[in-house]
């Protein structure tokens, strides 16, 4: 087989990157290791910034977004005893929309035009500082497949086979893994709140989320390792209660069946370059941040946007500049989500140490009190404009 660009990864990354291809008229073919399903089922973010809105409604996929997603203004800020709301649009213009990666997903599959390849295994990237790279892996049937192309890009994530693709001594790694991780349930009931609240709590942090108006995505604080077995429903609730303030000012948390419960490790690893060759990383594949600044899914579509154009720049009009340069850009915007992430979660994660306690505190009440400071929050949630 042969195209223009070989994906590797089918997740919105991936899909994405193919689908503005495919609206410039650049043939893609997607290669997955998982199943459809499999890919299609992974609970993951479920914030999209302005930015993220405007390119999937320019590239024709906002239709559904729009009419079953929800804008939100902003967020709560809460500790013990007290709850601000930071309205993002009255301080930078700028909301966010409530809509699940699962959602994403199936706005993606159903746009698709390019083939693409599930369940395929042991994928390898092959000749990438040539100008005629390939990709080859074994099929379900066990048959071995091999497909050319002018550029690869790698979109499979931070476990896939395109950053190992890079050879040690070509790229640098930066990490943090965090010593606590996140106890994340979906909920069978409505929403307790109107938007996401952020709590501050002794115990540890503590996050209402939501999915759709009759689902709640909420998440706990819990140690590194935790095994979710040791969090029986009921006590799920009773921390959450507890944590989110369950009484105070009239609010009240409804509890409600669990249907999912699983517990995500915190961490950030930004690796540098995003190019090697012909091989250019996007999303997860070049940089993970954790959950608390809800970027991760965002940085996934900025760097299909940014890549889909600098690779029609190249091989339509044979101008490398944007290629050349996609690296640098792309990094500088992971980069900022990274620092942000960091330190949304530096922020709002108890770590049992009372100075830490009245850092946070201190800034959490700097943050509410000051226009300034709940500017430089919004800015960075709702999302920095897309590089040019």
């Amino acid at each position: 087989m042969r195209t223009e660009v070989a994906i590797v990864g089918a997740g919105p990354a991936g899909l994405l990157l193919s689908h503005l291809l495919g609206l410039a008229g650049i043939e893609s073919v997607v290669v997955e290791t998982r199943s459809q399903a499999h890919v299609a089922a992974r609970i993951r973010a479920g914030i999209l910034e302005h930015g993220s809105v405007e390119v999937l409604t320019d590239a024709g996929l906002g239709a559904r977004l729009r009419a079953e997603g929800h804008r939100h203004r902003g967020i709560y800020l809460q500790w013990p005893h007290e709850r601000h709301h930071l309205d993002f649009v009255a301080l930078t213009g700028r909301g966010v929309w409530v809509y699940g990666q699962t959602e994403l997903q199936k706005d993606l599959v159903a746009a698709r035009t390019a083939p693409v390849f599930y369940e395929v295994a042991g994928t390898r990237l092959h000749e990438l500082t040539s100008d005629r790279p390939y990709l080859t892996w074994t099929a379900p049937d066990g048959t071995a497949q091999r497909l050319d192309a002018e550029v690869v890009a790698g979109c499979d994530g931070s476990f896939g086979p395109s950053r190992a693709a890079v050879p040690a001594g070509e790229r640098r790694t930066f990490e943090r893994t965090y010593p606590y991780s996140w106890l994340g349930i979906l909920a069978g009931v409505a929403p307790s709140t109107d938007e996401l609240i952020y709590a501050w709590h002794p115990n540890g942090f503590a996050l209402h989320s939501m999915r759709t108006p009759a689902v709640s995505r909420l998440y706990l604080q819990v140690p590194a390792g935790t095994d979710p077995s040791d969090w029986p429903d009921e006590r799920v609730w009773s921390e959450l209660a507890l944590r989110l303030g369950d009484g105070e000012r009239g609010w009240r948390l409804t509890p409600g069946p669990i249907t999912d419960k699983s517990v995500l490790p915190m961490r950030s690893l930004v690796q540098a370059p995003m190019r090697y060759g012909r091989l250019f990383l996007a999303g997860d594949a070049a940089h993970i941040v954790p959950p608390t600044g809800a970027k991760g899914l965002n940085l996934a579509v900025a760097d299909a946007a940014l890549l889909a154009r600098a690779l029609t720049a190249a091989l339509r009009e044979r101008r490398w500049d944007l290629a050349d340069a996609y690296s640098r850009t792309a990094l500088r915007r992971a980069w900022r989500s990274t620092h942000f992430s960091w330190w949304m979660t530096t922020m709002l994660h108890a770590t049992g140490d009372p100075f830490d306690a009245e850092l946070q505190l201190s800034q959490l009440r700097w943050v509410t009190s000051s226009r300034a400071g709940a500017t430089g929050l919004a800015e960075n949630y709702a999302g920095l404009p897309l590089a040019p």
